[in-house]
């Protein structure tokens, strides 16, 4: 019985799964950008490019954007497995998906990464940012109520 459970959850996470998780999550990363552009300028000029040895803003907000592409599939994974019936809960689950996101990656992940790759962007370890946390916040909200839309009309 078990088995028939996780068996029919995966065969419903379709090939429109995957692709609403990667339109949904750049859509959301290109928002969250947004707020970046304003709040967080250094971060996309200098702390995200430099994750990948290049320099500016262009190359920062196309890497965020990639990055939210790549973490809307993780969403879209988590949304077959999690059954999202309703406006409300697709919001809620994208918000603890990009709480969970702020701690594994902005918190954790980042600064030890510029670390390794000796750049100039230093954040501490833990890099805890309440601007950061806003971010990811609308980024999982925005995930959340945007991609149901995505799925059915994919």
């Amino acid at each position: 019985m078990a088995s028939e459970t996780v068996s029919a959850r995966i065969e419903s996470t379709t090939t429109q799964s995957w692709q609403a998780g990667v339109v949904a999550g750049a859509l959301a990363a290109v928002v969250m950008g947004a707020l970046m552009v304003v709040q967080m300028r250094p971060v996309l000029e200098v702390a995200i490019p430099s994750m990948y040895a290049l320099t500016g803003g262009a190359a920062g907000f196309t890497i965020h954007v990639a990055h939210g592409a790549i973490l809307g599939v993780g969403f879209a994974a988590l949304a077959g497995v999690v059954t999202l019936d309703s406006t409300i809960k697709s919001v809620g689950v994208g918000v603890a998906y990009g709480v969970v996101l702020w701690v594994a990656l902005a918190v954790l992940v980042m600064p030890v990464w510029l670390g390794a790759v000796g750049s100039p962007a230093n954040p501490p370890l833990p890099n805890i940012n309440t601007t950061s946390l806003v971010g990811h916040l609308v980024f999982g909200a925005v995930l959340g109520l945007v991609y149901p839309t995505l799925e059915r009309t994919l």
